[in-house]
């Protein structure tokens, strides 16, 4: 029996040795026979100078003895400490407390304290898995809205028809796709109908903007780091996207922007099929098909060594090269009537396009391409005080620019023609948006940092414009 006991008492010491909590045991006459190592430490005193003292003696305020004569008990209350009971700066412990009865006799009395400070730890690391969740729900969300397939695909170009057929294939195999096209032209909408007419369709689909992530964040983003690897690093680590996209697709866009440093890194993930997180030792294998997309000349990049070659040819193992809209006129029609049907159905209108209109935008080049095409419209749909989107509800830019076409200024190159346009279509939105970069890019469909290589292209000075 006695064995046994000394089995029992050691499995307790073990549990309040452990603990976050503090534990705290008198006997029937307010002496304490027992309280752990965390109490001790938290009150600033030694276990050995606490235990068979009076527990007035050590906590003047204690509520065990009238616990004791009152035969209550208190579960997670409020107890307020004294002045200088403990070294730290908290003002409050959450206590659960009460006698303990023995054949109808009170033998002693038993406390748990739960510290503010743990509760603050907990909250935090509530907080992280929160937000963690938070992450991977809006991720999920935004997949499921930008979740397009061939059949949602809407072209009856030549040269896109071409294109598609070619992402048709790719998706009946699992090599890395690079897609190329301008900004705008639907390189995320080719590559997600290839994942989700993919084998891997049943997989995630996990977007990363190359050109969005400061370089010094991206290794972390993209493979992810452990516990520590640096300040602010999450406690338990976090998978990065590579790790997210196990047994699905990673779609790297504006590869043409990432650091050269890191595509030395990424060729080695493409090589080895493993990426090992930052602060790690360890070689996390992965399945991941690659779909790569850029608005960039890669070849260009190469001879200006913005690029790595190695890296080149293992992205581009099938290309998919999407034409500009300007090439497709007669899907310009086609992308307007969607997105008037869709203005329609979302707010209960009948909004039409007339003639005059539906020849201006025809005959627009289109710089920012379908993007362009469908802010334009929404814009337009938006400020209409009638059901009909006529010249005069069109953005100044597309009807200056459609008029200096009827003139006959066709002695300019296009592409001068296109960066006149182009400046003038930025400067006006900066203008209209108060020269706040975020809001244009926003309102121009384009990311903020390629808006501010555009405005250093064009020489627009936004801090002279504000002064």
């Amino acid at each position: 029996m006695g064995s046994h006991l000394k089995k029992e008492n050691k499995l307790y010491e073990k549990l309040f040795e452990i603990s976050d909590d503090g534990y705290l045991i008198v006997n029937q006459d307010g002496v304490i026979t027992e309280i752990n190592d965390t109490y001790c430490t938290y009150l600033g005193r030694e276990k050995e100078h606490t235990v068979g003292k009076h527990v007035y003696d050590v906590i003047p305020n204690s509520k065990l003895p009238t616990l004791m004569e009152t035969g209550a008990s208190e579960v997670g209350v409020l107890h307020k400490l004294v002045k200088d009971q403990t070294p730290s700066k908290e003002k409050y412990v959450v206590v659960s407390r009460a006698p303990v009865m023995y054949e109808g006799v009170v033998i002693g009395a038993v406390a748990q304290i739960k510290f503010s400070r743990n509760t603050v730890k907990l909250a935090g690391m509530l907080k992280e898995k929160d937000n963690e969740l938070e992450y991977y729900k809006s991720e999920l969300k935004r997949l499921h809205e930008n979740q397009f397939t061939f059949e949602s695909m809407i072209g009856q170009d030549g040269k896109y028809l071409s294109a598609q057929k070619t992402a048709k294939k790719a998706a009946t195999n699992d090599l890395t796709v690079l897609i190329t096209g301008e900004t705008g032209t639907g390189k995320e909408v080719f590559a997600s109908a290839i994942h989700y007419s993919s084998a891997r369709e049943k997989g995630p689909f996990i977007r990363v903007n190359c050109a969005a992530i400061p370089s010094e964040l991206m290794e972390s983003e993209l493979f992810g780091y452990e516990e520590g690897a640096f300040t602010g690093a999450r406690r338990g680590g976090r998978r990065g996207k590579f790790e997210l996209a196990d047994k699905g697709t990673i779609f790297l866009d504006e590869i043409g922007d990432m650091p050269l440093k890191m595509q030395a890194k990424l060729l080695r993930v493409i090589q080895e099929r493993e990426v090992e997180r930052v602060g790690g030792s360890t070689p996390i294998k992965i399945d991941v098909r690659i779909i790569a997309a850029t608005n960039k000349n890669l070849a260009h990049e190469i001879d200006k060594q913005q690029f790595r070659m190695d890296l080149y040819y293992r992205l581009n193992v099938v290309q998919v090269a999407i034409p500009p809209l300007r090439e497709r006129v007669q899907d310009v029609t086609v992308f307007i009537k969607q997105f008037v049907d869709q203005f329609n159905e979302a707010y209960h209108r009948n909004v039409e396009v007339d003639e005059r209109a539906l020849t201006i935008l025809s005959d627009y080049a289109w710089p920012g391409n379908v993007r362009e095409l469908k802010n334009v419209i929404n814009n337009s749909c938006h400020m209409l005080e009638t059901d009909s989107i006529t010249p005069e509800d069109l953005p100044f830019y597309i009807t200056k620019n459609v008029t200096v076409k009827a003139k006959g200024s066709t002695s300019k190159k296009l592409e001068v023609m296109l960066g006149e346009c182009e400046k003038e279509m930025i400067s006006n939105e900066l203008k209209s948006c108060g020269f706040n970069c975020s809001l244009a890019a926003k309102k121009l469909g384009i990311h903020r940092s390629t808006l501010y290589k555009k405005m250093e292209k064009y020489h627009i000075d936004v801090q002279e414009k504000r002064s």
